[in-house]
Order: C-alpha cells, then sequence, then structure tokens
C-alpha cells in the first residue's frame, strides 16, 4: 500500500507525454493552418436532435437555446470543435465532471456555460485565445503526467457513463484530443489543402532512461 504514493514508473511516464504531447500538437498545427476565411466554417451539418445541441431540460436551462438551423452549425465550426476538445482537456486534466460541482473554472476569456448543452457561445473566439488556451492546457497536462503517483492514477473520476480511474481518464482524454485534432487537420487538408503530416511525438519529448 505505501508504494502507492509513489511516481509511477518514469518510462510509463515519458511514454505517456510523447504521446499525449503529441496529440497535443496536432491541434495546435491545425490552429496554426487555419485561414481565416475557414475559422468559422462548419466541418458537418448540425441536426437538432444532436448530442448536446438541446439541453435535456429545455424549459429550465437557463441559457439561449439554437432557434433554427443556421444557428446551430456554430456546434461544428472550426474555431468551436477546437475549442471544445481544449475546454474539456483542460476539464479532465482537473478530474472530470465533478470537477463542474466543485466550481471548476476555464481561464478568462473562456466559462463552464459555453459548453452547457444548448447554450449558443457568445462570440466567436480568435485564434490567439485558443492558441494561448492550448499553451496552457499543454503545460498542464505534462505536469499532470510528470507528477503521476500510482495513488492519484487510481482515484476514480466521475464522467457522464460512470466513475473511471483518472489513469483511464487521462487515455480518454488523449483520444478526444486526437480525434477532433485529426478531423480539423483532415478539413484543412480538403478545403485548402494546408494539412499537416503525422506527428509521431510530442515536440518536446524526453528520452528514455
Amino acid at each position: 500500500m505505501e508504494g502507492r504514493n509513489l511516481k509511477l514508473d518514469a518510462m510509463w511516464r515519458v511514454a505517456l507525454w510523447r504521446q499525449f504531447g503529441a496529440a497535443i500538437d496536432t491541434l495546435g498545427n491545425a490552429l496554426a493552418a487555419c485561414p481565416d476565411e475557414l475559422w468559422a466554417e462548419s466541418l458537418w451539418l448540425v441536426k437538432p436532435d444532436d448530442p448536446g445541441v438541446w439541453p435535456e431540460d429545455r424549459s429550465g436551462s437557463g441559457g439561449a437555446t439554437p432557434q433554427d438551423l443556421r444557428s446551430i452549425q456554430v456546434f461544428s465550426a472550426f474555431w468551436y470543435l477546437a475549442y471544445h476538445v481544449l475546454f474539456f482537456l483542460d476539464l479532465y486534466l482537473s478530474g472530470g465532471f465533478e470537477q463542474f460541482e466543485e466550481g471548476f473554472a476555464a481561464p478568462a476569456p473562456f466559462t463552464a456555460d459555453d459548453q452547457a448543452p444548448g447554450v449558443l457561445p457568445g462570440r466567436v473566439y480568435t485564434r490567439a485565445e485558443l492558441q494561448d488556451y492550448l499553451a496552457h492546457n499543454r503545460e498542464k497536462c505534462k505536469a499532470t503526467i510528470e507528477e503521476l503517483t500510482d495513488e492519484s492514477a487510481r482515484r476514480l473520476c466521475k464522467r457522464a457513463r460512470g466513475e473511471i480511474p483518472f489513469a483511464e481518464l487521462l487515455l480518454v482524454n488523449m483520444r478526444h484530443v486526437q480525434l477532433h485534432g485529426e478531423q480539423l487537420q483532415m478539413f484543412l487538408g480538403q478545403r485548402a489543402g494546408s494539412a499537416s503530416g503525422w506527428v509521431e511525438k510530442a515536440k518536446d519529448s524526453p528520452d528514455y532512461a
């Protein structure tokens, strides 16, 4: 039991950061490569019955709700998809959905209200704002992995579909970042011919001891 407070083996922490950092860098490359004219373009057609478009309780959500097909297309806009990924990267690194209950706060100018079901964002976030958020999350992710212990890896975290250990939540988080980062890259390849190549490892990857 005493060993559970020790840091995980250095090899596993190095491997996890090399791949998690690569996923974040894939997203960062997409943010840098997106032409201004595609920043607010949608990647797919959003439908009113898609998950997250309407709040579960439409009568008392407290936020704006989509009124027409045109307004809800923001939920698949390039900038919004990147923001969605960054917000949940931040939230999951903090421990999952229970953080909402404990008053999770994203760094300004971002707010948790932006990601509530059925709430349209108040404005379009700029490239510089999202790049700053990515840099913030990248350092947070690297520090989280570096300080990961056996005890913290085993800690149960709340998700929409139940609880999982923080170690698995990190992997879910990495897959989420990679999924949407590659979607954005494919969109850029199709529309602008500017998709970057495969990112094999984080740009500041440490060597194995």
